[in-house]
């Protein structure tokens, strides 16, 4: 078998020949190696890459430099007679193609390779490898993203989990849908509240909406007013971390605050003032050390410890797996939060009281969103990989890839 006949069935290029071959060297042309391949086009007929008939005849021949993957420590470059098909139908139209993207630079599987690489690296990163522009292989992968991901499958949708993240800095935030058990991001829009979210909403129709059966979310009011609007016989389930967090927020902070301000010791108010995250922290988290000063701090502060014990025992009301036994324990829960006399603590458990059916119906759902916290802290190591996005469609585009579900 000749070279050329060699180099052709290599590179798989369908429809053409292997031409003229030269190498060269690095440092004449550029700091790497790289190899030209002149291909030839076969005889043969010609495939309209609009509607797919088949011409023997051809409208007019342009000359094309095309890349491809890398052949030993050379890069490849192609000269390629591309053929424009004329077409009864379409019109003078570019012939279909196996190996190269209609108006492509570059070939199929190299697009491929290149978008593979993007999964793991910057593009920056994949930009200087290949030596090729940033925003070259930016449009290869949001290309391939876009033709491999399609649209999310909605039609046996009953699960819904839903939570927002910052986009930017500035009070940008957009909102993510995850199928909950399969562990799939369906849907990122730019945004957080109503009118935001619903063509999601829209987009799963009337009878996609009436098939949800609960969604976990945080106490976003947006949020609830819109699946209450469209999925109204859905439950809402909130979710342990971010009720939890806002006790945090609402109660622990202002408690440690106004205790901070009573204490005529500039010592004794900075240790109070800095034990923010040693309240707000799992005990079973804590390092020894951290256990002892904990103890020791609400030892000599009652009103912190009441709102420390009871900020342990909301977290309880996610355990139960039975309503009327998690109704019970609210009640004896919410006595003790308005007899603290603790106003930050009573108000909280007043406005909570009033939302109380979305915490109970975890015992039918037991869903939460701490999925939905790890992906957003992926999503917060895919903007850092990436240096930040310019693009919003395309950093969405990124987040479903990451999340793509569980098999089965």
């Amino acid at each position: 078998m000749a070279t050329d006949e060699v180099i052709a069935l290599l590179g798989g290029w369908e429809g053409y020949s292997v031409g003229t071959v030269g190498r060269f060297k690095a440092g004449r042309f550029g700091p790497t190696a790289q190899v030209w391949i002149e291909l030839i086009r076969q005889p043969g007929p010609r495939v309209c890459s609009g509607c797919g008939r088949r011409y023997e005849t051809t409208h007019d021949v342009e000359e094309r430099w095309v890349r491809d993957l890398p052949l030993m420590d050379a890069e490849v470059h192609l000269m390629v007679p591309r053929c424009r098909v004329k077409c009864d139908v379409c019109g003078p139209l570019v012939e279909h193609l196996s190996w190269l993207a209609k108006y492509a630079r570059v070939t199929t599987r190299f697009a491929e390779n290149i978008a593979r690489l993007c999964r793991h690296l910057a593009i920056k990163h994949v930009a200087e490898f290949y030596r090729l522009g940033w925003d070259a292989v930016k449009a290869i992968d949001k290309e391939y993203l876009e033709r491999t991901l399609g649209e999310p499958d909605l039609s046996d949708l009953t699960l819904l989990a839903m939570d927002e993240f910052a986009v930017k800095k500035g009070h940008r935030y957009a909102t993510i849908f995850v199928e909950p058990e399969r562990k799939q991001v369906l849907w990122v829009c730019r945004g957080r509240g109503r009118e935001d979210i619903r063509p999601f909403f829209e987009r799963l129709g009337a009878e996609g909406c009436r098939r949800i059966e609960a969604v976990a979310m945080d106490m976003n009011g947006a949020f609830e007013e819109e699946v209450r609007a469209q999925c109204p016989q859905a439950e809402i389930v909130y979710d342990q971390f971010h009720v939890v967090a806002k006790y945090g927020r609402e109660v622990v902070d202002a408690v440690r605050m106004a205790e901070a301000r009573k204490q005529t010791s500039r010592g004794d108010r900075q240790l109070i003032k800095g034990s923010r995250w040693l309240l707000l922290r799992n005990a079973d988290g804590l390092k020894r050390k951290d256990r002892v000063k904990l103890k020791e701090l609400l030892a000599v502060n009652r009103k912190l410890a009441t709102a420390y014990i009871l900020k342990d025992d909301l977290k309880s009301l996610w355990s139960y797996r039975y309503p009327d036994a998690a109704v019970r324990f609210w009640r004896e829960w919410y006595t003790r939060a308005v007899r603290s006399r603790l106003k930050p603590l009573a108000l909280f458990a007043r406005r909570l009281r009033d939302r109380i059916d979305g915490v109970i119906a975890h015992c039918r759902y037991p869903l939460h969103t701490s999925l939905l916290e790890g992906i957003n802290n992926k999503i917060k190591v895919i903007k850092r990989v990436a240096y930040g996005f310019r693009d919003e469609a395309y950093f969405f585009l990124k987040i479903r890839q990451a999340f793509p579900g569980n098999a089965g």
